[in-house]
């Protein structure tokens, strides 16, 4: 028969232990949110210039072994395909700084907070921001591996092998170099879609779900590269004739694609994991998105103030625009806290003249201007 001492002490066993189960549950619960925040560790790439593979001498470290961030399938490919890591260094760099453009006005602005997970924990939460990221990410490499074949800068592609499209003029010539946009798309997506699909997450968990957004994010990227490529013509004959045209495909400006993204961010579309593991829309009523569309599994943050549980940083101290009633302006970008305002100095060139020849000569205007910090 147990006496009281026992019994107390075998209390706090069983307290000890419920602990430690506590404990090890919420160490596992933080080892799969760094999951998902590693899912966008590439892009690290675009802040830790990669060197080209002729820079590493015999005998020094590999290239892929010095490159952090890269899932085994994903260095298993630059094993493969050294050549092409610098150039899916410039396309995450040419994403983000995409992103920074069309968010510049908004209360989440695609800042970047490391050079590891570069947008931080924000990214742990499916939100359309979160969508827009990768979808953007993911066109910035098809639209750099794509440059980068036609300028003869990779050992496994060239020129585009694009057909002749069928309404070309029939004495319009087909043929120049063009964009290489198909093997741009296929490249990008066996890189970038490597992490979600080596990831073998529960059926039915929150995990699954997540990777099989950002898998649909990745192509909806891509896709848009690849729909807004066109046929670009150059003219030949004498003193300008264009007696006889070359035409060649040429992807569009990546302003282009990025303000495209853009629209599919703000149609994107609410999503969740239904009981055969794919995702549905979460509203029926509309129209199901196509692999074209962005979708999302989270609400957005207001993003408002600094939350280092979700990785926001804030809107205190960005500038407003004291007359917009859009994103841009004080009252929603201050969310109601109201803005500081004060004067500062601009030094712009003005007055310029045209001297033959050949230069321009400006002069320097200073001004005073209003500027407001939101509180």
């Amino acid at each position: 028969m147990q006496g009281p001492l026992c019994l107390r002490r075998t209390a706090e066993r069983s307290s000890m232990t419920g602990i430690l189960r506590l404990l090890l549950v919420t160490s596992l619960l933080s080892c799969w949110k760094q999951a998902l925040v590693g899912a966008n560790s590439w892009w690290s790439l675009a802040l830790n210039p990669v060197q080209r593979p002729e820079m590493y001498i015999i005998g020094a470290q590999p290239l892929c072994s010095q490159l952090t961030g890269l899932s085994p399938g994903q260095r298993k490919l630059c094993q493969l395909y050294q050549d092409h890591m610098v150039y899916i260094g410039e396309g995450a760099k040419t994403g983000i700084k995409e992103c920074q453009h069309q968010f510049k006005h908004r209360r989440w602005n695609c800042s970047t907070v490391d050079n590891n997970s570069v947008f931080g924990r924000v990214m742990q939460i499916g939100s359309r921001e979160a969508a827009f990221t990768y979808a953007i990410s993911a066109a910035g490499v098809v639209n750099a591996i794509s440059r980068a074949c036609r300028e003869g800068e990779l050992s496994t592609c060239g020129c585009s092998r694009t057909p002749r499209p069928k309404d070309l003029p029939r004495d319009w010539l087909w043929g120049g170099c063009g964009d290489n946009v198909e093997y741009g798309y296929r490249f990008a997506k066996e890189f970038v879609d490597a992490r979600e699909r080596e990831k073998n997450f529960p059926k039915g968990s929150e995990e699954q779900a997540r990777s099989l957004m950002n898998l649909q994010n990745n192509e909806a990227g891509r896709r848009a590269v690849y729909k807004l490529a066109d046929v670009a013509c150059k003219c030949h004959g004498v003193s300008g004739s264009c007696s006889l045209k070359t035409c060649w495909l040429q992807l569009a400006d990546f302003r282009k694609v990025g303000e495209y993204i853009k629209e599919k961010y703000d149609s994107a579309a609410s999503m969740r994991l239904n009981k055969r593991n794919k995702l549905e829309q979460v509203n029926q009523r509309f129209n199901p998105p196509t692999a074209e569309d962005l979708v999302y599994l989270d609400p957005s943050p207001d993003y408002c103030l600094y939350n280092e549980t979700t990785g926001s940083l804030g809107t205190h101290g960005r500038q407003c625009n004291k007359t917009s009633e859009g994103m841009d302006g004080c009252e929603l970008m201050c969310c109601g806290r109201g803005y500081d305002q004060f004067k500062t100095v601009q030094v712009e060139r003005c007055h310029c003249k045209f001297h033959w020849c050949c230069f321009v000569k400006c002069k320097k205007c200073t001004e005073i201007v209003d500027q407001y910090v939101c509180k």
